[in-house]
């Protein structure tokens, strides 16, 4: 009798040619629409799985886990992984994976647009012009900031980090970071990027721009006293994870003119946004689609695939998956 095939779980419907690749070694159970999948739902999924594939929308615990003894690897489709419990799934013996790298350029394209968009009002003007309200322009009708010749503030300098700090050589922008290390020398020379402590960073920011992993020890980092230091004048613009604003200090500082405009591309309980945000017009909203170019999304499954062949034993990289989160699990 043949071996039975290993199973394994799509979570989310994606691109069915870079899935089909799945099939050339396990039966795979797709997910046909896109599915907010609660806790039981996907523990009834992984419980007999050995495998599975999943986007942010899906969050996997111990508690979804618990069921699951033939699930060897989880390979997440993103950089981060904060909707996977990575202790948890390490305990149980799990490999997870994510997919770095191969968003960063397409990421940092849109951190610089988004910010571009809130510094000089481009999506409240686009508003204001289909209201019907050019006739009543004057000279200073929709005065922005300016990015060339501004202070570029990055927090966290990771490889999109970076990626933005070079765009904003074009702008003549200058660059400061603040990260949890200080950059090698090479790299804060290529980046022209001068490391500043926080509060510096915050204080002399004409535009800050947030692009540190999330964990609660940020939990609220950019909060009411963070934003009291930071100029009337500049902008945020969030490109990481909602979590890292307190979202009702950040409208009380937008309503109140104490910071200038915002671009926001994450919200800390996404898919809902703070009704707060939705009703200013000094704010550009994005759904979380920094990395949303077509190419680079088929990259991003792709590594995932990759990732969960190899990681299940199988292809020309089996047993090392490329881009582990918690490599350890692999020696096991």
């Amino acid at each position: 009798m043949a071996e039975a095939r290993p199973r394994v779980w799509v979570s989310q419907p994606l691109f069915a040619d870079i899935v089909g690749r799945l099939r050339e070694h396990f039966d795979v159970d797709d997910t046909a629409q896109v599915t907010q999948h609660g806790s039981a739902a996907i523990a009834a999924a992984l419980a007999g799985s050995d495998g599975a594939l999943v986007t942010l929308n899906d969050p996997i615990g111990a508690a979804e886990v618990a069921g699951a003894g033939r699930l060897r690897a989880i390979a997440n489709v993103g950089v981060g992984y904060n909707n996977l419990d990575v202790p948890a799934l390490s305990r149980a013996g799990i490999v997870v994976t994510n997919t770095p790298d191969v968003l960063t350029e397409t990421t940092a394209d849109f951190g610089f647009a988004l910010m571009m968009a809130a510094a000089r009002r481009i999506t409240e003007g686009e508003r204001w012009l289909r209201e019907g309200q050019w006739r009543q322009w004057s000279f200073e009708t929709l005065l922005g900031g300016d990015l060339h010749g501004s202070t570029l503030a990055i927090l966290g300098m990771g490889r999109i980090g970076q990626g933005i700090a070079r765009r904003a050589a074009g702008f003549d922008m200058r660059v400061l970071y603040h990260n949890r290390s200080r950059l090698p020398e090479g790299i804060e020379r290529d980046c022209r990027a001068q490391y500043v402590d926080f509060d510096s960073l915050l204080v002399q920011a004409d535009h800050l721009v947030l692009v540190l992993p999330y964990s609660p020890q940020v939990h609220h980092l950019v909060n009411a006293a963070a934003l009291a230091k930071m100029k009337p004048t500049a902008t945020l613009t969030n490109v990481a994870r909602g979590g890292l604003v307190d979202e009702d200090a950040l409208a009380d500082a937008l309503s109140a003119g104490r910071l200038a405009a915002a671009g926001l591309d994450v919200f800390e309980g996404e898919p809902a946004v703070n009704p707060r945000l939705l009703a200013l017009r000094n704010v550009v909203l994005t759904p979380h689609i920094a990395s949303a170019s077509l190419a680079t999304r088929r990259a991003m499954v792709s590594l995932a695939v990759d990732n969960l062949i190899a990681a299940l034993g199988f292809g020309p990289d089996a047993g090392r998956p490329p881009t582990p989160v918690n490599a350890g699990q692999l020696k096991r």
